[in-house]
């Protein structure tokens, strides 16, 4: 049976990040399984770089599918990068904390490598029966037509929307209130704040059904 696990935000985490995936690791057994990072691996929190660092190493292992979404803040950032964003503004976002783990002055001298992967990340993937995004969807628009900004950037009024979309929408974006994902009809949230001392969480999907059978924490 082919089981996905899907991480909330990590914006620098590497510790928990660390943990998480060894917990996905145990949890899957020797199963065929799929990682999907659902975004914001950059800012606020200590180590930045080393999250990158580690997405990228998972990504060219041999085994396993490993999925990385692009978040908010990794368009900030490389709207800082192009010139379309201020500095300060990033800044003011966490991104001090991102130049402070790379030892680099701004964001243009960032790898040249990382910013060339951060260019490259998709904003979405469909599993059949889920929608994996950063933010969420514009519940007025069918999940297949949606502009990239809403699926990075949206809170309300999917937030609060109750109607079938065709598929689960798995986010994060949002820190929950209590530390726990939050889970509707229509949406499963999985940011916990890891950042703000909240566990970093997976929700764990099977090919048998489409809601979460089970969710993994790191605190």
């Amino acid at each position: 049976m082919l089981l996905t696990f899907a991480i909330g935000d990590i914006h620098g985490s590497l510790s928990k990040l660390r943990d998480l995936v060894a917990r996905c690791v145990q949890y899957a057994g020797g199963r065929d399984s799929t990682l999907v990072f659902l975004g914001d691996y950059l800012d606020r929190g200590p180590d930045s770089a080393g999250v990158i660092r580690y997405v990228t190493g998972l990504q060219s292992q041999p085994r396993g599918k490993v999925i990385a979404l692009r978040g908010n803040h990794e368009s900030i950032a490389l709207g800082v990068i192009d010139g379309a964003i201020p500095p300060d503004y990033w800044n003011m976002q966490g991104g001090a904390a991102t130049l402070a783990s790379y030892g680099v002055a701004q964001a243009g001298d960032l790898p040249a490598a990382d910013i060339d992967w951060l260019r490259a990340l998709p904003v979405s993937y469909d599993d059949g029966r889920r929608f994996f995004v950063h933010a969420g969807i514009d519940p007025l628009k069918p999940y297949t037509e949606q502009d990239e900004r809403d699926l990075i950037w949206i809170r309300e009024p999917f937030l609060s929307d109750r109607r079938d979309y065709g598929r689960l929408i798995v986010h994060g974006h949002t820190p929950s209130e209590n530390g726990r994902p939050e889970l509707r009809s229509n949406r499963v949230n999985v940011d916990t704040g890891a950042v703000f001392g909240g566990p970093l969480t997976a929700a764990v999907f099977d090919d048998a059904t489409v809601a979460p059978v089970d969710f993994l924490r790191a605190d």
